[in-house]
């Protein structure tokens, strides 16, 4: 039996699509192993958010083709939609994909031959207008789930080059993900998080859905307790958009918001849709909506141009909103984005100082956020045994829970009494009865 490893550089999708690919080797009777191991096939998922995303992308091709000199190597994804040039000169590669025909993977790589040399199937993605069948149906783990329900992005942003890897918004349609959704629920599943490129334009190509739309069809299915969206923009949260999902109990009280900067001038020059204004406006809907809501989000320090008191105006925006978690980025030049060919660029040191008093912010206030929630019940969805009768699990609004129990928790939830404060993580103790 031939061994198969498939595996996804970067984000929740590209981590999504492997899974299925994976599973596409499965069907056919092909062993999957991991990319650790050696195999007769490896696919790589790429990532291109960045260039040292680039770098890692070509380290793992030069890995794996050192584990089995003869194995085929397909990489796909998005640094070979971006570049496939340079994946192709690469020794290493046999076949170059992109970001579309993942669903054809297997069949490309079983007619495969060495004598023809690499093949290059990448073609222009920004012509794409139909959402890429893909899906999982066998699944191992039994808690969470992520389910992709959209691609694509046109937002443009100074410095990302995902819509050019990406190409338009495409929304799967509705019939699609509830029958995956049935499935993962079939499978014991309690949770799923809708995900996707840029999720909050879900149903916008489609004229006859929205976002909320889904969450209300996902909300009906049985079995499934929990449902979370992936990175949303603080556009979409209007008093509309609340009013719909805010009483629906399967939506957690979680939102990751993406910010970027906290100042102005800043969010001007990446081409970010909104105002820091807006953002207030949005973080104070959610609260108001969700009185427990935890708000975690993105922040770029040392944009090209960005000032010292462009850095402390952004600062003092995100100390005002009280994140729960900030997930901290020093700006990092991408090739073929506006960002990257600016000569304003910041030095390093300026970038991982910044960095530093950022992220001692975020440490702040996520303990704050923790010990705001001490001696507060909650149910807590448990994931996994961690060690000899402890249990690590969540709550809705994504606090991680570790507790002790004389039976088995996992894929349980069950109320659990906050207790002690550890870091990012509550000690609890199980609410019996």
């Amino acid at each position: 039996m031939k061994k198969v490893a498939s595996y996804a550089l970067g984000c929740k999708v590209n981590q999504y699509e492997s899974e299925a690919i994976a599973e596409l080797f499965a069907d056919r009777g092909y062993e999957i192993v991991p990319i650790e191991q050696y195999a007769d096939i490896y696919i790589i998922n790429t990532c291109t958010v960045t260039n040292f995303g680039d770098k890692k992308s070509r380290q793992l091709i030069r890995k794996v083709k050192r584990q089995n000199p003869n194995a085929v190597l397909a990489v796909v994804g998005c640094y070979a939609q971006t570049a496939p040039q340079e994946m192709t000169a690469m020794p290493e590669v046999d076949l170059v994909i992109g970001t579309k025909d993942k669903a054809k993977v297997a069949d490309l790589v079983e007619s495969y031959c060495k004598e023809d040399g690499v093949q290059n199937y990448v073609t222009e993605i920004k012509l794409e207008r139909t959402f890429e069948p893909l899906s999982i149906r066998k699944l191992s783990g039994r808690t969470r789930a992520y389910l992709k329900i959209q691609d694509g992005c046109d937002r443009f942003c100074s410095y990302c080059i995902i819509p050019y890897a990406r190409g338009p918004v495409r929304s799967r349609e509705a019939q699609d993900i509830l029958a995956e959704v049935r499935r993962l629920a079939d499978n014991g599943f309690r949770e799923v998080v809708l995900t996707g490129i840029h999720v909050a334009s879900y149903g916008r190509d489609l004229g006859k859905i929205r976002l909320q739309d889904i969450i209300k069809q996902v909300h009906e299915v049985d079995g499934i307790e929990r449902i979370r969206l992936s990175s949303i923009e603080p556009n979409i949260v209007t008093e509309g958009f609340l009013e719909e999902i805010a009483g629906l109990p399967k939506v957690c009280d979680h939102f990751h918001l993406s910010l970027q900067s906290g100042c102005d001038r800043t969010l001007k020059e990446m081409r970010r849709r909104y105002t820091a204004e807006q953002y207030r406006q949005a973080a104070a809907l959610l609260r108001q909506y969700l009185p427990d809501v935890a708000l975690t989000t993105d922040i770029i320090v040392g944009f090209p141009g960005e000032r010292e008191e462009d850095f402390c105006e952004s600062y003092a925006f995100a100390k005002e909103i009280g994140f729960a978690k900030i997930h901290v980025f020093p700006y990092s030049p991408k090739r073929g984005t506006p960002a990257a060919a600016r000569k304003d660029q910041n030095r390093n040191e300026v970038k991982t100082e910044r960095s530093h008093r950022l992220l001692a912010l975020s440490d702040c206030m996520a303990d704050a956020f923790l010990q705001e929630r001490m001696g507060r019940v909650y149910p807590v969805l448990f994931e996994r045994e961690i060690a000899p009768g402890i249990y690590e699990g969540h709550t809705t609004n994504y606090i991680k829970v570790h507790a002790a129990s004389t039976r088995d928790l996992s894929n349980q939830i069950v109320p659990v009494l906050l207790t002690q404060a550890q870091k990012e993580t509550a000690e609890g103790t199980v609410c019996d009865g």
